[in-house]
């Protein structure tokens, strides 16, 4: 025998119970996409296709030089030597051009520190559509080593670096007070 008390309760709860996969599925696709989907990717990002970004990293292994060329007339529009370390991301947009025929396009790009997931394509060039348009990739010889960064410039004891009062012929001591205790 079935209680009504019972039978009422448990028709109440049945919407809650249908719901509930709808919303953690949807709670858990919410948490991915904040958390660990990244925009720009080597692979592609999240959901990646053809009509994405376009991201590739230098490394001293794998230093690269990118170009995009026009396919009508074998001419790169777009040549860039990527420094060792640092990170080439680009996106089409289609129908952004400034000339219909010649160049329909859009491409935003932008060079960044690697790796970098995400930020603003701040720069734009107008491009050829996607039908006359071939991405180049070329990878130079290895390895080759990312460029000093003068702030972090090693010390090196050089007679030229040093000031005149610490070479040898001598010079007047600057009056700043140094760092002596008298």
């Amino acid at each position: 025998m079935v209680h009504a008390g019972r039978a009422v309760s448990a028709l109440a709860r049945e919407p809650c119970m249908r719901l509930r996969p709808l919303f953690l599925t949807a709670a858990g696709l919410m948490f991915l996409t904040m958390t660990s989907c990244a925009a720009y990717s080597t692979k592609g990002g999240w959901l990646p296709s053809s009509n994405s970004t376009f991201t590739y990293v230098s490394t001293t292994s794998s230093p690269k030089t990118i170009r995009i060329i026009d396919t009508r007339n074998e001419e790169a529009f777009f040549s860039l030597r990527l420094p060792v370390g640092k990170q080439l991301t680009f996106k089409f947009m289609d129908g952004k051009g400034d000339d219909p025929i010649y160049t329909p396009d859009r491409m935003l790009w932008e060079i960044w520190d690697a790796p970098h997931k995400n930020g603003k394509l701040s720069n734009q060039l107008t491009v050829p559509p996607a039908s006359a348009r071939s991405i180049r990739v070329e990878i130079r010889p290895a390895p080759e080593w990312p460029e000093d960064d003068e702030r972090y410039r090693l010390r090196v004891d050089l007679e030229e670096d040093r000031p005149d009062h610490w070479t040898p012929k001598g010079g007047p001591v600057p009056d700043d007070g140094g760092t002596w205790p008298n």
